[in-house]
């Protein structure tokens, strides 16, 4: 939907999730040297102002990712230690975050030069702010198009493994059925591919019909991460789901431990699940 701007709600509570889940995605599979096709098919922006006017506009920042950065000292784990090191660059001179990377930064701070990423934005802005970031890096290409629609065109990839990021704003409620059908479409093309499908949880739980659809299609190995904030605001999203298509080995506990080390108030204040919506 042109109308959406992600600058609103850059580093959200469902930021956190979806990018630590994305950090752990692209490091387990890289645990081989063997190239990996990267598909970001709502990109966004390569960067996010978060002392700007329309992140302080929501206050979504504030309670995401600048409730984590100072506790950052206590997480340990390797896992977190990627993400925090993948937003130290973003640090202002009063310790707290003054920009947060979208999804394109994350996927680029991971390729090697084996690898490749291809990126989608529709919105014709974002389109071209994107674009200029990208023109220097190689590895990078950006498409101004329906990124679901882009992702068919380019499947199967040359490279022998895939890793897709889908994260459309779902202000368009048909969009639902249509990830869950884009995603069957793909899977075809590609059954050994790593799918990272993310929904918003709001009131009513319309993401139910994307997770009914997947769970009644041929898509096979299907794991589903949920977050949920423990004081869901009257307006806007209670929670935050993914579901991963062929997720590497131990992903799944490994996600549900770095959820668990930011879930306490002083934290994020959420409870996490996690589970298989559809096994092998």
């Amino acid at each position: 939907m042109l109308s959406y701007l992600h600058a609103f709600h850059a580093g959200n509570f469902a930021d956190v999730h979806k990018h630590a889940a994305l950090t752990l995605a692209v490091r387990m599979m890289q645990a081989k040297s063997s190239a990996i096709a990267c598909f970001d098919t709502h990109a966004g922006s390569a960067s996010y102002d978060l002392a700007g006017e329309r992140a302080l506009k929501t206050g979504e920042a504030a309670a995401g990712i600048q409730k984590v950065w100072p506790l950052r000292a206590e997480l340990h784990s390797d896992d977190w230690q990627a993400v925090l090191a993948g937003l130290a660059s973003g640090e202002g001179k009063d310790g707290q975050l003054a920009s947060y990377p979208g999804s394109p930064r994350w996927f680029l701070r991971y390729l090697r030069e084996q690898d490749t990423l291809t990126a989608f934005e529709l919105h014709p802005a974002e389109g071209e702010t994107l674009g200029q970031w990208a023109a220097g890096h190689s590895r990078v290409k950006v498409f101004q198009e329906d990124g679901l629609k882009g992702l068919l065109r380019h499947l199967p990839p040359r490279q022998p493994r895939l890793l897709v990021l889908t994260d459309p704003s779902y202000e368009i409620k048909s969009d639902y059925e249509e990830v869950a059908n884009t995603l069957a479409r793909a899977w075809q093309k590609c059954r050994h591919g790593v799918y990272l499908i993310w929904y918003p949880i709001l009131a009513g739980f319309p993401h139910k019909r994307l997770k009914d659809a997947v769970s009644d299609g041929p898509v096979r190995k299907v794991l589903c991460s949920e977050v949920a904030l423990n004081r869901a605001p009257q307006r806007g999203m209670s929670g935050s789901g993914l579901l991963v298509v062929n997720p590497p080995w131990g992903f799944d506990t490994r996600l549900a431990e770095m959820m668990d080390a930011v879930s306490g108030d002083r934290y994020l204040g959420l409870s996490s699940k996690s589970s298989w919506l559809v096994p092998e």
